[in-house]
C-alpha cells in the first residue's frame, strides 16, 4: 500500500514562525514559535525539525502549503519565497493559501473571518455566500454587507464585535494556522497550478528612500 501523501504547511505572516506535518488527514507533528522578527534564519530548521521528528525527510514531502497573508510584508515574503524554492528544488507543488482562509476552514455555514491589520484597522471576508467574495480591508464601523438572516459565524480578531453587528455567533477556529494551511493544501494540490504569491491589502508602512540610488557600473 502506498503511503498517504505527506504535506507540510507554515506560515510567518505575523509575529510568528508556525508549520505543521500533515499525512493523510492526521496532523503528525506542529509548532508556533512567537517572534518579532528572525523569521528568515529561523523557518528552514523548523521545518527540519518538525521533519526529523516526524523520521521523514524533505524528499518524502507531497505538496507544500503557505500563508499568502494578508499580514507582515517582510513575514509574507519570506514564507513565500522559501515555498517556491523548495518546491522548485523538490519539485513538488507549492500552494499558496490566505490566513483568512485558514481561518475559516472547517467550519460549515457563513463565516466570516478576520486577522488583526493594526491601527485600528482589521482584514475581513466572508466565505459560504457571495460567490466570488475578496478579502477587504476596513474597520469595524465600515463592514462590508452580509446578507439577511445569514446568521454567520464570526471567526478571528474582534469576533464578538463583529458578530453583535452582524447578527451573527462568534466561534472558534477549527484547526491552527499552520494546521489548516496544510489540511487546504491536500485539497488543492492537483487543483493548483500558479505559484503562491503574497495577498497585499495595504501599502507598506514603511516609505521608500529619497535618496538617490548608486549608479551601478557594468
Amino acid at each position: 500500500m502506498r503511503p498517504e501523501p505527506l504535506i507540510i504547511g507554515f506560515d510567518t505572516s505575523a509575529a510568528h514562525c508556525a508549520a505543521a506535518l500533515l499525512q493523510g488527514d492526521r496532523i503528525l507533528v506542529e509548532a508556533t514559535e512567537p517572534m518579532d522578527k528572525g523569521q528568515a534564519e529561523r523557518l528552514v530548521p523548523l521545518l527540519e525539525d518538525l521533519l526529523a521528528s516526524a523520521d521523514v525527510g524533505w524528499r518524502d514531502l507531497s505538496a507544500i502549503g503557505v500563508g499568502i497573508g494578508p499580514g507582515n510584508f517582510t513575514g509574507v515574503r519570506i514564507a513565500v519565497a522559501t515555498a517556491r524554492g523548495l518546491a522548485l528544488g523538490l519539485g513538488v507543488p507549492a500552494i499558496g493559501i490566505s490566513g483568512l482562509e485558514a481561518l475559516a476552514h472547517g467550519i460549515p455555514g457563513v463565516r466570516v473571518a478576520s486577522i488583526d491589520a493594526r491601527q485600528g484597522r482589521l482584514y475581513l471576508q466572508t466565505f459560504g455566500t457571495f460567490d466570488g467574495t475578496r478579502p477587504v480591508l476596513c474597520d469595524i464601523d465600515t463592514l462590508p454587507a452580509i446578507p439577511a438572516r445569514a446568521e454567520p459565524l464570526c471567526i478571528g480578531h474582534r469576533a464578538e464585535e463583529i458578530a453583535d453587528r452582524c447578527a451573527g455567533q462568534p466561534a472558534a477556529p477549527v484547526h491552527s494556522l499552520p494546521a489548516a494551511i496544510a489540511h487546504i493544501a491536500a485539497l488543492r494540490r492537483f487543483s493548483t497550478a500558479t505559484r503562491p504569491a503574497p495577498l497585499y491589502l495595504r501599502p507598506a508602512d514603511a516609505a521608500p528612500s529619497r535618496d538617490i540610488a548608486p549608479r551601478i557600473l557594468p
